[in-house]
């Protein structure tokens, strides 16, 4: 009896001493950090649409590390690795016991050590923390194991293990490796692939793709192929396939094995290394880049790099966006993302330039969308000052009177800085956020009118998210990039339709300028609508615009800065821009998109000269379209009825045509500042006749507006200078060919017809001027005169 209660005292404390070494057990394993290298950062990967790599980043710890995820290998690869490493893998612990004495039976058996007992779970361990081969290291090993699998799931060890095995050199993973190993992706895998992936791991140094190893390769690979197809582990072919193991075994030895390493992706470097910067810590970056459409857009703009270089273009960056989806689907960066001395990594189509005149289309759909003018309309295109900013058409010359629609066709200025003039800088600037430019300066009076012509500066993708609108009835969506699984914002209407459609036609009125012909003899979509622009100092040009399916938008320039007389936009881009949108057009007859009129288009009567609404002394007139709930309104300025004494030729008012035989004549009447203009050309342009002595009409419609010197205008006197030498413009607009009297602060100056400049020698100070016509009727202006210092 003594000897039983021995035996149950030993007993409990042995079992009391396992239980506490199963509980130390358990604490170390909760209390010992899990190792640190699995969480260590991947190799970024940006990938096209479609899923496959565009651009691969090397880890930070150097080395090629894909993010792998389980669902997304090959199941067949993944049972294949279970069959050959551990068929037990879902049931043990970390630790195998069955395999631990197959192994030692078959080492003992044999005399040397043939057969190990590591589960994937160990070999894990041991990849993520190298130790010697020896027994404590297996203890070790063991304990790691077993606190991996209490820490994680199955399906997360077998994960991280897919992620971490080595294959040679600075490879890991089973992702990683089947780039470098065959080029694509590891979602569906041969068999010969499969064998390959699960031989080289075994002995990585060895086995890795290269001539030395070839040879040890292949008979580790068919070795390999030849156990798992005894298993039943390898597949056969596609599903119903009659193929025998023998003839599938073949077929694997009948395949080389790789003997070297592919390079990773390195494709869209410049959206790469951006979406990168804008997306920290994200190791996955799905974009809706296109495969096909990205190579073609940078061979496009490689293909040019030779002459731009030769006429000083240096930097150059596209954008393409599909119009259906605002998704978009190539961007170019720059020219030559090696090229350091001109700055090729540089992200052109994230770098804010200023546009030129590739904003004149949303001015022009705005100003038609508020009534204040319609493309059949004449304007002024003639010099004006708008304080201290006289803007100039690109060429240095102006036309008088030219149609809105040519204006935007042909990219005058002056006409669109007025225009912006009426409509209102900072409710064009609210536009343009609305489209979703977020690079505009928030203080308000910070643009001002030259934003028309290039006084604001915006990257290439704002430019484009402009131009999409324009292509989808003035409606602005976000442009799309990344696959984030967001909900899509809503469309922001710009402006309507109807004004959509009609600056589209407009826009559609010149083809491209290097080969105009060029789509009579390709087939070629015929409808693209575009724009150019050129900046200040030839520093930048741009073409912008979309055909059937695309938008894009094309900048050339240097970032440092230098200028070049060949930036210019219809020359230096506008070749690039239809490039592109020809080569990812549909090809064939399509139908025309616009042929259809919006239904809030109307047609109306206007006079066919000025485009204007038709007076009684309009006598020809056509039909043209405009919004139907926003007509302009203005009626035709330029032509005038005046009764006229038939001996005489003077013109007569009705309480003087009494005893006079007189007829019924039109005159066309130009305003006063086109009048002064043509003078200052040496050009005459016929004007009505004169009143008959005691027979002016009584009274004016309005009175006369100064137009020099502009509101709020300073002027600046050179020191040194006679004041006769830096005389100040006085001009004024006034209606028919009045008789127009100057003074300067009360002080007469001078008489003039309206179409005459009066010319003032200005002095330090503030001064008023009043100009007031034949009837009495004035208009006041000041004008600061400074000292420059």
């Amino acid at each position: 009896m003594p000897s039983l209660r021995l035996s149950r005292k030993r007993l409990l404390h042995g079992g009391l001493v396992l239980l506490s070494l199963v509980l130390a057990a358990l604490a170390a394993a909760w209390l010992i950090p899990l190792p640190a290298r699995l969480s260590s950062p991947h190799s970024v990967v940006v990938e096209y649409r479609d899923g496959m790599p565009a651009h691969v980043f090397l880890a930070p710890d150097e080395r090629w590390r894909v993010p792998t995820v389980l669902d997304e290998v090959d199941p067949a690869y993944v049972q294949a690795l279970l069959a050959l490493e551990d068929k037990r893998f879902h049931w043990h612990g970390g630790v195998d016991p069955l395999a631990i004495v197959r192994a030692a039976v078959t080492n003992v058996s044999r005399g040397r050590r043939v057969s190990g007992a590591s589960t994937l779970t160990m070999q894990l361990v041991r990849v993520l923390e190298p130790r010697p081969r020896t027994f404590t290291s297996k203890l070790i090993e063991s304990f790691r194991a077993a606190q991996l699998e209490l820490w994680l799931s199955k399906e997360e060890i077998l994960s991280a293990y897919l992620q971490f095995v080595p294959y040679g050199r600075n490879v890991e993973g089973v992702e990683a490796a089947a780039l470098a190993y065959f080029g694509h992706r590891a979602t569906h895998l041969s068999p010969a692939e499969m064998a390959t992936l699960l031989a080289v791991p075994q002995n990585p140094n060895r086995r890795f793709p290269s001539p030395e190893n070839a040879a040890r390769l292949k008979v580790a690979r068919d070795d390999v192929a030849q156990r798992l197809f005894d298993a039943g582990a390898l597949p056969l072919g596609p599903a119903g396939a009659r193929v025998t193991a023998e003839a599938a075994l073949a077929e694997v030895r009948a395949t080389r094995v790789p003997e070297l390493l592919t390079p990773f992706p390195r494709e869209a470097p410049h959206a790469a290394v951006w979406l990168r910067a804008q997306r920290p810590g994200r190791a996955r970056l799905r974009t809706t880049l296109d495969a096909g459409a990205q190579r073609l857009v940078e061979r496009v703009m490689r293909d040019a790099v030779p002459e731009l270089g030769a006429r000083g273009i240096h930097n150059g960056s596209a954008v393409v966006v599909d119009r259906e989806r605002a998704e978009v689907i190539a961007l170019v960066g720059n020219l030559d993302f090696f090229d350091r001395e001109h700055g090729g990594q540089l992200v052109g189509f994230a770098t804010t330039r200023s546009p030129g005149s590739a904003l004149k289309p949303l001015i022009y759909a705005l100003a038609i969308d508020q009534g204040l003018a319609g493309p059949e309309q004449l304007v002024a295109d003639v010099p004006a000052a708008y304080g201290t900013y006289a803007p100039r058409n690109f060429d240095g010359r102006f036309q008088g009177l030219v149609r809105l629609e040519d204006a935007l066709s042909q990219s005058l200025n002056m006409p669109f800085v007025k225009l912006l003039q009426r409509i209102g800088v900072e409710h064009f600037l609210g536009v343009l956020r609305q489209a979703g430019t977020t690079s505009l300066q928030p203080d308000p009076g910070h643009y001002g009118l030259s934003a028309a012509v290039g006084g604001i500066e915006l990257t290439p993708l704002e430019v484009a998210g402009v131009y999409l609108a324009i292509a989808n009835d003035g409606r602005a969506r976000p442009l799309k990039l990344l696959e984030e699984g967001q909900p899509e914002p809503g469309a922001q209407v710009l402006f309507s339709p109807g004004a959509a459609w009609l600056t589209r036609r407009a826009l559609s009125l010149k083809d491209r300028p290097d080969f105009p012909a060029r789509r009579k003899l390709t087939g070629l979509p015929s409808r693209v609508h575009w724009k150019t622009g050129t900046s200040f100092g030839h520093r930048d040009a741009w073409a912008a615009g979309s055909g059937p399916r695309h938008t894009a938008v094309v900048w050339l320039g240097n970032f440092d800065n230098t200028p070049s007389v060949h930036l210019v936009g219809a020359d230096a881009s506008g070749p690039l821009l239809f490039d592109i949108l020809e080569a990812l057009g549909p090809r064939g007859r399509l139908e025309d998109a616009d042929a259809v009129v919006p239904s809030e288009l109307t047609q109306m009567e206007v006079c066919a000269y000025s485009g204007h609404l038709p007076t009684e002394a309009c006598t020809q007139r056509r039909m043209v379209f405009a919004r139907r709930s926003h007509v302009p309104t203005e009626s035709c300025p330029y032509h005038q009825r005046v009764e006229v004494d038939v001996k005489t030729g003077l013109a007569v008012s009705p309480s003087c045509r009494a005893g006079r035989l007189t007829e019924s004549r039109v005159y066309l009447s130009w305003p006063a500042s086109i009048r002064r203009w043509l003078v200052d050309q040496h050009r005459l342009l016929p004007q009505p006749p004169s009143y008959a002595p005691g027979c002016e009409p009584g009274g004016a419609l309005r009175a006369p507006e100064i137009i020099s010197p502009g509101q709020g205008q300073v002027s600046l006197l050179i020191p040194g200078v006679a004041a006769d030498q830096q005389e100040v413009p006085l001009e004024a607009e006034a209606e028919g060919d009045r008789q127009l009297t100057w003074f300067v602060d009360g002080a007469f100056l001078a008489s003039a017809k309206a179409d005459e400049r009066v010319w003032w020698a200005p002095s330090p100070g503030t001064h008023e001027i009043l100009v007031s016509d034949d009837r009495g009727l004035s208009a006041r202006r000041t004008l600061v005169v400074r000292e420059r210092r």
